[in-house]
């Protein structure tokens, strides 16, 4: 889908946090989508900060972001990014978000200020 944007697993943390720039995500959240990857990170996230497993797993589905498996051609992509990312510390999840937004051309929200240093072909919103 044309229209789609895909979330970084900040991007949705910023919203049940309610930090700056959430409105920029809550903004286009209807077209959003995430990773399986990284919404396994705000799980574990939620539940770090104190939630039960069962609460913070509706917060995710009240939102409403549609979850994309992660597939073998992502994780392909995903491994395949370690060099260009390697120099901004980005991570296994961040390679996933990464991968999904090449594979759909589609622009990425994120609070992860580091990203706007990547030049992969696709649009990155540092969303504060």
């Amino acid at each position: 889908m044309a229209d789609e944007v895909v979330f970084d697993a900040s991007a949705i943390l910023a919203i049940f946090k309610r930090e700056r720039g959430a409105e920029r995500a809550i903004a286009v959240l209807k077209q959003s989508i995430i990773s399986c990857v990284n919404l396994a990170e705000v799980q574990g996230k939620l539940v770090d900060a104190g939630l039960e497993k069962w609460a913070a797993w509706g917060w995710i589905e009240f939102l409403g972001c549609r979850a994309v498996p992660f597939d073998s051609d992502q994780a392909r992509q995903a491994g395949s990014l370690v060099a260009a990312t390697q120099p901004y510390g980005l991570s296994l999840g961040d390679r996933a978000c990464l991968a999904l937004a090449l594979e759909r051309n589609a622009k990425i929200y994120t609070t992860d200020r580091r990203w706007k240093n990547l030049s992969l072909g696709i649009e990155i919103e540092v969303i504060r």
